[in-house]
């Protein structure tokens, strides 16, 4: 445990990871129970599901979850029970919401299957569990975002190209995040200059998906929200 402002520990000294991993998420589980499962989703637009008891022995060294492609890399983890609505959020403002069950299990060293087809230059972004009574957040790099009522993302089949998002313009950038958020959440954001803002979800405007949100934050020339997170 430490300060704001401390550097805090090196993974390094924790775990063995190799020099060019970094960490993608963190799953807390108590556990390994056969029915559960972890949800994996890559920038790609590919997502995998595979039994929690699959990692139930893992080595000092690790174990492989998923076979990545060259260009790819994982983007989100989820702790699932096999029956939710998974949303995939890309950089250039789609989204596309399936049903778990359209994802096979399959084993730790499986690439994978098409979660969403990605138009040229874009790439997901944010992966989570929608759920009927929750509503998505969405911000982008030039600090805008809204809320939109879960009601607004239907239910589609696995590997289309989605629905608009949000609309991306040069003003609002790409978007840098999703989340699937309820009343009496809060927000942070971070900026790429360091700068961190705290607010409650339930101050952002609560408006449709085609649109491009309002101004969450004021940033410098050169800054740009880096990421966000909620609690």
């Amino acid at each position: 445990e430490s300060g704001r402002q401390a550097k805090g520990t090196a993974i390094v000294n924790l775990l063995a990871v190799e020099s060019d991993e970094r960490i993608t998420a963190v799953i807390q589980v108590k556990e390994f129970k056969p029915d559960r499962f972890l949800f994996l989703g890559t920038k790609r637009g590919v997502v995998k599901k595979t039994p929690l008891a699959e990692f139930a022995n893992i080595r000092k060294s690790g174990l492989r979850a998923v076979n990545l492609d060259e260009d790819d890399e994982l983007i989100g983890v989820k702790f699932t029970d096999g029956e939710n609505r998974i949303m995939l959020g890309t950089r250039g403002g789609k989204a596309i919401c399936f049903p778990e069950d359209g994802v096979r299990s399959m084993g730790r060293i499986a690439r994978g299957v098409r979660g969403i087809s990605l138009s040229d230059g874009d790439e997901v972004v944010a992966m989570d569990i929608l759920k009927s009574d929750s509503e998505v957040l969405t911000v982008t790099e030039g600090g805008y975002g809204k809320r939109t009522t879960a009601e607004e993302y239907r239910t589609q089949t696995r590997g289309g190209k989605g629905l608009i998002n949000m609309k991306v313009t040069d003003k609002t950038g790409p978007v840098v995040g999703i989340r699937v958020v309820r009343e009496n959440q809060e927000l942070m954001l971070i900026t790429t200059e360091g700068i961190v803002i705290r607010t409650t979800v339930d101050e952002i405007s609560l408006i449709s998906r085609n649109t491009q949100g309002v101004k969450l934050m004021t940033l410098g020339e050169s800054d740009r929200v880096a990421s966000m997170a909620t609690m």
